[in-house]
């Protein structure tokens, strides 16, 4: 029986941050009078308000690391307070730890590049946490990214992808655009995902926390990966992986100096090695290859995007979300540079080839195909 005049049930994911804040405020305040103005999109048909929950995601932290999920909770708990809305907390410390810690940690030690951002949005943010919300009658959840989600004025169709309706859009502000970290999600999760910052610039966020007394509107931005806390990523990656000295080469081959282990560094990297010979002229110095049997690095000045592999690369794990035009831009990674690029499949593997420039990509590397705003999907790199 469909109740006349209910509000739609919204599980917010609130992580103590200014953008998760600010999208439970506007959660809280929609009505069918003000929704195009705070979400600047068409009123969806019959809406009438969303009834709000918040929600803290509990993940996992190495007990080495300095423990800051309780001051996030804390941050969480006064904005639900604040906003007068119910709060929850949801343990997804177990997921989080084997889908995302493990499988980082597991990566690297092949000598691969993975992205845990990627992980944690589909195991955690998309998976653990839906089902939480879908378990106690959410008819969505919600969380502070900036991307938009939008339905298609017709169906896709393309071989595993028929009567879809939803599109994934690239956040507004260029700057702070999250869509790269989303191309793992698919049909049946855009229909029940909101985001309601996409829409605006981070400056315009602040400034509506600011406007209403947001008790977060202040707080600084979170960096690095979140379970990993203010540690470097080489010092955590030390308590699984055992350093092992190698030589660092310059792009003839010559030894220029010295790094902790070949598994360590992922490409783009510049810092973390240390320098006894480079030429006076030398900016800044890159990793732009490393080979994990020789234990040894390749450092140049020249960034690896601007580097040259054969052109093709193999992808695994490849998901299509929107139809595919015949060229794409490709994101190597994320806030990079895009890349024309032409994917095929052949015989269940798909083949991207650059058609213009050629940047070196290393293997567990995401790779995120775009057509204008719309983030059409992704791959992760294979080897050849």
């Amino acid at each position: 029986m469909i109740v006349k005049n209910k509000k739609q049930k919204v599980f917010i994911g609130l992580s103590g941050g200014v953008d998760s804040s600010v999208s439970a405020y506007l959660l809280k305040t929609a009505t069918p009078n003000n929704f195009e103005k705070l979400f600047d999109r068409p009123t969806p048909e019959g809406f009438k308000g969303y009834d709000v929950t918040g929600v803290f995601i509990r993940t996992w932290q190495p007990e080495f690391a300095e423990c800051t999920w309780r001051d996030e909770r804390r941050d969480a708990m006064r904005i639900a307070s604040f906003l007068d809305i119910p709060f929850l907390e949801c343990d997804a410390e177990e997921a989080y730890k084997k889908g995302v810690a493990d499988y980082m940690i597991e990566e690297y030690k092949k000598g691969n590049t993975p992205n845990p951002d990627v992980m944690c949005n589909r195991e955690v943010k998309f998976g653990v946490f839906w089902q939480f919300a879908e378990e106690r009658g959410a008819d969505f959840i919600a969380t502070g990214h900036y991307a938009r989600v939008a339905k298609a004025t017709r169906a896709v169709e393309s071989h595993e992808l028929k009567t879809k309706n939803y599109h994934l859009l690239a956040g507004i502000d260029p700057a702070k655009d999250q869509s790269y970290f989303l191309w793992t999600l698919k049909h049946d999760d855009l229909a029940h995902v909101l985001f309601p910052v996409g829409h605006l610039n981070k400056n315009e966020v602040r400034d509506i926390g600011r406007k209403v007394g947001i008790p977060t509107a202040e707080k600084k931005d979170s960096q690095g990966v979140c379970f990993i806390g203010p540690i470097d990523m080489k010092e955590f990656l030390s308590h699984y992986m055992d350093q092992k000295e190698g030589d660092v080469l310059d792009i003839g081959g010559e030894v220029i100096g010295k790094h902790i282990g070949a598994l360590f560094y992922t490409l783009g990297e510049r810092h973390g090695f240390t320098l006894q010979k480079r030429k006076t002229d030398a900016g800044r110095m890159f990793v732009v290859a490393k080979d994990v049997e020789q234990n040894t690095i390749t450092v140049s000045d020249t960034h690896p995007d601007k580097g040259e592999n054969s052109g093709q690369i193999f992808l695994e794990d490849v998901n299509i979300i929107s139809l595919l035009p015949e060229t794409i831009d490709v994101n190597i990674r994320y806030h990079g540079e895009r890349y024309k690029a032409k994917l095929v499949s052949v015989k269940a593997k798909y083949v991207l080839t650059f058609l213009d420039s050629k940047p070196a990509v290393a293997v567990g590397q995401s790779i995120v195909f775009y057509d204008n705003d719309t983030c059409c999907g992704g791959g992760v790199v294979a080897e050849a």
